[in-house]
């Protein structure tokens, strides 16, 4: 797709700022509705492309970033999400920073990729209020965890009939906790049970022995119900489990790495799921152990367990049919 002009867009809370790649023009406006109207107006009068010509960037700023994605997804602008980290890293070394110079980085970031970069798809509500409803479980998860780690603590270390006040308050909090996790749970089913292709990719995911409820409905939020990636090597890359070569010349020739640039809640869910796949899943088991009695290490081993799991949930979607234990059957 060939695009003409680029604008860049930096996000705050209350206002956004606006540039022009091709004649530098900028200007903010408030971050809402009304400004996202204004905003298309200006840019008309200061361009010169149609439309369907303009790419807007803008940095993934979580909740922030959200309305006026739906007004670009809504009025048929292309746009593209990018990662804060990676706008860094690709401009190398800047000095300074306001919301000014941000909005110009962006623009000249998605100009200078401009043969490579792909419009953003912005995910259907359902998968927005699954995502916004798993991170309040999790922050409830954590919450939970630290009042559960002190009443441990409590219990061994004083008395109950002493400290009722004490022991009451925690146990009361924690079961409150219980309470909020089982209504999100239950939305969260709720959202499942009426969305069709949510529902039947979660199945197909969960066939596979290891891979559990959260890495379900993460790798759909995240991979937008699998059209977000072409093919499972990329998720790997974005999951942080795909290792890359380190070497140069004939001076350094290291072992292969997985890049700490990833998303760390979908290699952590990854992680949970190997662990528990050389547990249940008699295939990864014997793997893992055929592997280890060769010598290798054991977290190279667990980082390939990983990345067969999201092999295995690839498959079992592009198939759409459920995942088959092949050892069971020869067995």
């Amino acid at each position: 797709m060939k695009f003409k002009e680029f604008i860049g867009i930096d996000i705050s809370k209350l206002t956004f700022d606006v540039r022009i790649h091709s004649n530098q023009k900028a200007i903010v406006f408030d971050n809402n509705t009304t400004g996202y109207a204004k905003m298309a107006k200006w840019i008309e009068k200061h361009t010169e492309c149609s439309k369907g010509q303009i790419l807007f960037g803008l940095e993934y700023t979580g909740i922030y970033s959200l309305p006026i994605s739906s007004f670009f997804a809504e009025n048929n602008y292309y746009f593209v999400l990018i990662p804060g980290l990676q706008i860094k890293r690709s401009l190398g070394i800047q000095r300074g920073k306001d919301d000014k110079i941000d909005a110009k980085r962006i623009a000249e970031y998605i100009h200078q990729k401009r043969d490579k970069i792909t419009p953003s798809v912005l995910p259907s509500e359902d998968l927005l209020k699954m995502r916004r409803l798993l991170s309040i479980r999790e922050r409830l998860v954590k919450q939970r965890a630290g009042y559960m780690k002190d009443k441990g603590e409590n219990d061994r270390f004083l008395s109950r009939d002493e400290n009722g006040t004490l022991f009451g308050v925690v146990d009361k909090v924690i079961n409150e906790i219980g309470i909020h996790i089982e209504e999100v749970e239950k939305e969260l089913d709720k959202i499942m049970n009426e969305n069709e292709l949510v529902k039947s990719q979660y199945k197909l995911i969960t066939s596979i022995k290891g891979v559990g409820r959260q890495t379900a409905l993460y790798t759909i939020i995240y991979t937008n119900c699998f059209t977000s990636f072409s093919d499972w090597r990329k998720f790997a890359t974005y999951s942080g489990t795909a290792p890359f070569s380190y070497g140069s010349g004939t001076s350094v020739k290291g072992k292969s790495k997985v890049s700490h640039l990833a998303n760390k809640k979908m290699k952590a869910l990854l992680n949970m799921c190997a662990r528990s796949a050389i547990v249940f899943n008699a295939e990864m088991k014997l793997y893992y152990k055929s592997r280890k009695e060769k010598g290798d290490n054991g977290m190279s081993i667990m980082n390939i367990i990983r990345n067969k799991l999201i092999a295995r949930i690839f498959a079992v979607i592009n198939r759409g049919t459920p995942y088959v234990d092949t050892l069971k059957c020869m067995s």
